[in-house]
């Protein structure tokens, strides 16, 4: 999630770096399952768009990871809220730095996100890899 345009909010487990991110279950829109990930805004998290898709195939089963943006917040905005696994603090941190302490499939996603949202597209991944980027559509509509 972009605080201002130049950090973004990024989640501490046991000293482990991680993108904010909770399940989407069957019949939820992305976009939704990312109003239960951060909690205490009190308008619920500014969801943006889509901006990149990563299926990636994990034994018999394929994945799919939706990275979704969220509209800029302020630094005040980003103290009230708290991640959805209580173990794990929420920090703010330059862009830059963060993806850099990212493991490298987050950090892929999260770069292809960015560029994505910059260029307004969405990125299709596979595994991390972009497969291809096609024009942003808006919220609502249908893509894998």
């Amino acid at each position: 999630m972009p605080i201002g345009t130049t950090h973004i909010l990024i989640a501490e487990l046991r000293s482990d770096l991680l993108v904010p991110s909770g399940p989407v279950h069957n019949g939820q829109a992305p976009e939704q399952a990312a109003q239960n990930v951060l909690l205490g805004a009190p308008s619920g998290i500014p969801v943006h768009r889509r901006v990149a898709v990563d299926r990636v195939q994990m034994r018999r089963r394929q994945v799919f990871t939706y990275v979704v943006a969220a509209n800029p917040l302020t630094p005040a905005d980003a103290a009230c809220l708290t991640y959805r696994d209580g173990r794990a603090d929420l920090m703010v941190l330059p862009t830059a730095q963060a993806t850099a302490a990212l493991p490298a499939l987050a950090r892929a996603r999260i770069l292809a996100g960015l560029k994505a949202l910059a260029d307004q597209e969405m990125a299709y991944l596979e595994a991390g890899i972009v497969s291809r980027t096609e024009p942003a559509r808006l919220l609502g509509s249908s893509s894998p």
